[in-house]
């Protein structure tokens, strides 16, 4: 198959908020080009994503995935749904051994063992020691396993082509969301799943001080004579033009996603519909991190997205040198570096011949980028011109 990447850069302007905090609270930071940046961590951007695909269903809830660590009861409700019986701890037996079987730990939380306890409540369910990813396909599979081998569950698995057979379902029919993310598991590293997606730390573009919020809150109920606050606190803040960047290997979503997840489609339909949902819920999402506090809801003021066959290619160099703002904002100055520097670097080290280029932008100081590529006028127009591109893309012989 073709190597092919997919490159989505965003500039995002947000006012004053904490979208992701560090162990004391305040917005997490980190130090570029010698000066310190507004940063928000990957991982909590990948967690938006994952979000909103179910959020604004750009998924079927049949393609995508749960990650935690009740998979024993999540596997037993699943059980009692596919075969109507068992149920309640039976269920919750087979499943603790059809999960064993896939080669993950399980325990009950002692925490939750020792409050049973007291409250003379009925046990806790065992849970895996690590957070798991599983396809609802994959969760189908082994419930369906689990029944099979019912009368005899722990002799059932004792056959070794049984215990496979687990394997094999757990690391078949990835949902979209592990074939983009993938799956780390450290005790059953052979249903490891290679990510297809790489997400960066956002970074402010410009030089950024975290600021702190004095707040006080009065209660409703004081009479005159007493006066002062109810609460008082502080909270930590910073706003800030970010650079957002994603590098998705079409290729390897491919692989990871298989021949595809519905029989009567053709292979490059089940890529080209998780390339779409992906380029949406990254352009789109946003995390909500003290959201109630800050409402900080914008969306990116310019979008770049680039298919090509050499390997991904950042433009955060484009800022090393901090953006300064003489009082007239980050924004303009900001896209007239990108619309600079991409040419630039494309010409040394890209395929111009091979990539495609589409350009989102909104207003006036984004106007520098238009040059870039293919203008589209709408985030639907640009998700579905980058879907058929990829489509095209992967019907062409290697």
């Amino acid at each position: 198959m073709n190597r092919i990447f997919l490159d989505v850069h965003a500039l995002q302007t947000v006012p004053p908020s904490n979208l992701n905090r560090d162990d004391t609270g305040a917005p997490k930071t980190a130090v570029y080009g010698g000066v310190p940046r507004a940063r928000v961590s990957s991982q909590a951007w990948k967690r938006a994503i994952r979000t909103f695909f179910k959020d604004e269903h750009l998924l079927d809830p049949s393609e995508l995935g749960v990650r935690t660590k009740k998979v024993v009861e999540l596997l037993a409700e699943r059980i009692t749904e596919l075969g109507g019986s068992p149920q309640g701890e039976e269920a919750l037996a087979l499943a603790d051994e059809t999960v064993k079987a896939t080669g993950l730990k399980t325990e009950v939380p002692k925490r939750k063992s020792d409050q049973a306890k007291e409250t003379s409540g009925p046990a806790p369910a065992p849970e895996t020691k690590y957070l798991v990813f599983l396809s609802a396909r994959q969760l189908d599979g082994l419930a369906r396993l689990a029944l099979e081998g019912a009368a005899d569950i722990t002799g059932f698995f004792k056959d070794k082509k049984n215990k496979d057979r687990a394997r094999e379902i757990a690391d078949t029919r990835h949902s979209v969301d592990i074939a983009l993310f993938g799956r780390m598991v450290a005790e059953a590293s052979d249903i490891n799943v290679d990510a297809a997606v790489q997400v960066a730390h956002a970074l402010s573009v410009h030089r950024v001080e975290n600021e702190s919020d004095y707040y006080t809150a009065v209660d409703d109920e004081n009479t005159d004579e007493e006066t002062g606050a109810g609460m008082i606190g502080t909270v930590d803040f910073n706003s800030a033009t970010l650079y957002r960047y994603a590098a998705l290997g079409v290729h390897k979503l491919a692989d990871n996603l298989g021949q595809g997840l519905r029989e009567d489609e053709p292979r490059t339909e089940p890529v080209r519909r998780a390339v779409e949902a992906f380029v949406h819920s990254f352009v789109a999402s946003l995390p909500t991190g003290k959201i109630n506090t800050f409402g900080h809801h914008t969306h990116p003021d310019a979008v770049v997205v680039k298919l090509r066959t050499t390997r991904p290619v950042s433009f955060v160099a484009a800022f090393e040198e901090p953006v300064r703002s003489d009082g007239v904002g980050h924004l303009r100055e900001a896209c007239d570096r990108l619309a600079a520097y991409v040419p630039d670097i494309e010409r040394a080290y890209g395929d111009q011949e091979t990539t495609l280029t589409w350009v989102l932008r909104v207003g006036p100081q984004t106007r520098e980028l238009a040059a870039l590529g293919t203008e589209a006028e709408t985030l639907h127009a640009l998700v579905t011109a980058v879907g058929e591109a990829v489509a095209e893309r992967l019907d062409k012989p290697a």
